[in-house]
């Protein structure tokens, strides 16, 4: 369903670095866009012949189908000096939007669908963690996130304890931040930027602000790679497609904590592209 909240969003829709000046056509909430690269480094968005709104952030030209009411969220870790910019490049996927931020936000599966790299079978268990909806910044944020990970990250030597904190700034967006291996106290980031080209079909586009002075660009691009394409076969399969909102469809477990927060916070902004509603 298409509200007022959904089409006033900020949505990405392609990489900076590879728009074509010639235009290349997509699909955003269902509705044909044409993106535009330029050689003034002014690209556009065009809908129906309309110009859209569009900012620059992170690599990614995001843009509205409808008049948003604040600026884009921004990620002050991309802009320190010190760090690698992994633009990660696109994956698209045959689910909901939401299902993709959804799995982006569980902890549960790692030892099952990233086994010997983010999780393994001899460590599945999740340990307490604290989630929140910040009024003030009006996000959801899960911290104190503990797990066992064989290889945390490319640059990872062995398996480590990593600490997580899980920020969802914007319906179709998570930042993910996580120990990072060659600077304790540091704090590696990870999102997920996701465009709804329907209600069951997107394009994903990670993207990661890293201190790892030793892997090249192609090994950390591939590493996410096959994170995600390891994710890619179970989001297809989820049944039901859509993301349920109403809580007596599903039963969560303590596990599950941030997603309930996440399915609130949705309802709480009306925003329900990619959402079941009610037991079909």
């Amino acid at each position: 369903m298409t509200t007022d909240a959904v089409r006033n969003a900020w949505y990405p829709v392609g990489l900076l670095s590879g728009l074509s000046v010639d235009g290349e056509d997509s699909l955003l909430l269902g509705e044909k866009i044409t993106v535009f690269g330029s050689d003034d480094g002014t690209p556009r968005v065009e809908s129906c012949g309309h110009i859209l709104p569009v900012v620059q952030r992170f690599g990614h030209l995001w843009t509205s189908l409808g008049a948003p009411d604040k600026d884009l969220f921004t990620i002050p870790e991309a802009d320190h000096p010190d760090r690698t910019l992994v633009d990660v490049g696109v994956v698209r996927v045959k689910c909901s939007p939401l299902r993709a931020v959804e799995n982006f936000l569980d902890v549960a599966h790692f030892p099952f669908v990233h086994t010997d790299i983010l999780g393994a079978e001899t460590h599945p268990e999740v340990r307490d963690y604290k989630v929140e909806i910040r009024d003030e910044v009006d996000e959801v944020w899960a911290t104190k996130v503990e797990f066992f990970q064989p290889q945390a990250a490319k640059s990872a030597g062995g398996g480590i304890t990593t600490e997580y904190m899980y920020r969802v700034p914007a319906p179709t967006c998570s930042v993910l931040y996580k120990t990072c291996p060659p600077r304790p106290g540091e704090w590696d980031v990870i999102a997920l930027f996701v465009q709804p080209l329907a209600e069951d079909l997107c394009d994903v586009w990670p993207w990661m602000a890293l201190f790892d002075d030793e892997s090249s660009m192609t090994d950390l691009i591939h590493f996410q790679q096959l994170i995600f394409l390891q994710d890619r076969s179970i989001l297809e399969n989820q049944i039901p497609k859509k993301l349920p909102l109403d809580p007596a469809m599903e039963t969560p477990t303590r596990a599950d904590l941030t997603s309930v927060a996440y399915r609130r916070w949705l309802k709480r902004h009306s925003y329900t592209y990619g959402a079941q509603l009610v037991a079909e």
